[in-house]
């Protein structure tokens, strides 16, 4: 069975796909197109997006023109962080379902516990407002599961007390030494899946002297590790990239990590600020 076809089961039945196409930073246009059709082409079937990220409209036109049947795909989009009213939560997920052309997303999320300009903002009444939106949009069937983004264990504890429906999932960033374990195990208490996004670092890691003899010794490239060590820390993980050879070599993930350097890259910390850091976009 391909990577890309495992699956793990949400708390309502439903199955997300372990590796996803990640969407963050590709153009609205040829770019994000290009791109989300490339996936689609080499077997990707979870595709996501966000309003935020402005290219919701390439995504939606990507899949429709894939050909494939909707059922076997899987998309998540996410309600913009600056949504924390009610009707402004309506208003937002009607606009992004005009923009990616689907009758219904798989996974909506609310993005950020607070807006992008106030990040730390306590927002903990405003988001159990909107929880209640977020709730009815899985009511009507137009979302088949619901959940949250960048939500700490603070920011789920003063979430879940409100919920009639527990978040599915939490998507978060994660990367080999960035150490998210406090909300993954309050995710795992609450039998949420954690989503990893930016499993690159934005590519300050993938010249980390450390990372890239481990990978070699499994003769892969660091990417590929980097995604290999999340999926074996039980995360769905969510690559990006733009060139088709890139996008191709992320799928290709048949090896296992050894005990021993999973302990090594566990205790990996700041390896976003090695000497050698350079950010770039994994293309």
């Amino acid at each position: 069975m391909s990577v890309l076809t495992e699956a793990y089961t949400l708390r309502n039945g439903t199955q997300i796909p372990q590796v996803g196409f990640g969407t963050w930073l590709l153009e609205e246009g040829n770019e994000c197109y290009d791109a989300v059709a490339d996936a689609l082409r080499l077997g990707y079937r979870h595709i996501d997006t966000a309003r935020a990220y402005g290219n919701e409209a390439s995504v939606g036109r990507a899949i429709r023109d894939s050909g494939i049947p909707r059922e076997q795909l899987y998309i998540t989009s996410k309600l913009p962080a600056e949504a924390k009213a009610y009707d402004r939560a309506l208003e937002e997920f009607e606009t992004t379902m005009d923009q990616i052309g689907l009758d219904y997303l798989d996974l909506y999320l609310i993005h950020a516990p607070w807006p992008w300009d106030e990040i730390g903002k306590d927002c903990r009444r405003e988001n159990q407002q909107i929880w209640k939106a977020m709730e009815e949009f899985l009511a009507t069937g137009r979302v088949k599961a619901i959940g949250v983004s960048n939500f700490e264990t603070d920011d789920l504890n003063s979430l879940l007390p409100a919920c009639e429906t527990l978040p599915m999932v939490n998507q978060i960033k994660w990367f080999i030494g960035l150490d998210p374990s406090a909300t993954v195990a309050t995710c795992a208490e609450n039998d949420i899946i954690v989503e990893a996004y930016s499993p690159f670092a934005h590519g300050l890691i993938v010249n980390h002297p450390e990372i890239t003899d481990i990978a070699a010794g499994y003769d892969v490239s660091a990417p590929q590790l980097c995604i290999r060590y999340l999926l074996q820390r039980g995360a769905v993980v969510l690559p990006k990239a733009t060139t088709t050879a890139h996008i191709a070599q992320n799928a290709e993930l048949d090896f296992v990590i050894s005990d021993a350097d999973l302990a090594v890259l566990d205790a990996m910390r700041d390896t976003d600020q090695h000497d050698d850091a350079m950010e770039f976009r994994w293309s």
